[in-house]
């Protein structure tokens, strides 16, 4: 007798089953789409997919007559803009902060600490502060990704430069290399992987703080627009907003997982 264990979908009924999900979610919003508007012409909750269609187009391929904007596209690259920034600040501080904790002594006495009680702090709790300090614009936008994805992010490289073969950290001192040697040839070559992985799983995190932020204070972006709308019960505008952010996270998801499976393919765990 086979095993479930041991039965391995093709490729071909891999994707199908993958796919499969997807379509019987459709397929149960469709249905119950229709059973709403057929005893409500007029409700907003469950738009029929072709009202979502229709205002779809009109975001994403007509200008606003106010700004002469495209509004779709317009919240997508400032919120891009936000998220991009945030996380390329918070790997870089995320990077720095694990190699002095994980590698000096001193710096770990010295920071760890602080770095375990800020990881602790619920972001969301300190947005106000950030409006009230640093304002409306941008800079507090920003900011509130970094709290939120940077300490955890560095937590968990610092857990990997700890968990590194002490073999290695000696052998490289015994061949004579110095505090930055160890860093550049023995570290970080092995922290590549694990921070492209602690970004993927930061990715959600991070859409959900940039979606707070841009609720509260702003003028563009993919979060403003979803709670400026909601209180029209927009669900034709909020729908394909929701959607749109889910695809974009999966392509950067996508993305980070192609690179770190080309440029460090010795990481590859084997299958």
């Amino acid at each position: 007798m086979r095993r479930l264990i041991n039965q391995h979908p093709g490729r071909a009924a891999g994707l199908a089953l993958g796919v499969l999900p997807f379509i019987a979610l459709l397929f149960v919003y469709v249905i119950a789409s229709q059973l709403r508007l057929a005893d409500n012409a007029g409700d907003k909750l469950l738009p029929s997919l072709g009202t979502i269609a229709e205002t779809f187009h009109s975001y994403a391929f007509e200008e606003d007559r106010r700004s002469g904007q495209v509004l779709f596209w317009a919240d997508t690259w400032a919120s891009l803009k936000r998220i991009g920034a945030a996380l390329a600040i918070s790997a870089t501080l995320a990077l720095l902060l694990a190699v002095c904790i994980g590698v000096i002594p001193r710096a770990r006495a010295l920071l760890s600490p602080l770095l375990n009680t800020v990881a602790m702090i619920p972001p969301l709790a300190v947005l106000p502060i950030l409006f009230i300090v640093l304002g409306l614009e941008e800079t507090s936008k920003i900011a509130l990704i970094v709290i939120g994805v940077a300490p955890c992010v560095a937590r968990d490289l610092a857990l990997r430069v700890a968990e590194l073969p002490r073999e290695q950290i000696i052998k490289a001192q015994t061949l004579g290399a110095s505090t930055w040697q160890l860093i550049l040839r023995v570290v970080l070559p092995q922290l590549w992987p694990r921070l492209i992985d602690a970004l993927r799983l930061s990715m959600g995190s991070a859409w959900l703080f940039l979606i707070a932020a841009e609720a509260i204070a702003s003028t563009q972006g993919l979060g403003y627009r979803i709670f400026l709308v909601r209180r029209y019960l927009a669900m034709d505008v909020i729908l394909p907003y929701v959607v749109w952010i889910t695809l974009l996270a999966l392509l950067a998801d996508f993305a980070l997982r192609t690179l770190r499976m080309h440029a460090f393919r010795w990481a590859e765990p084997e299958r």
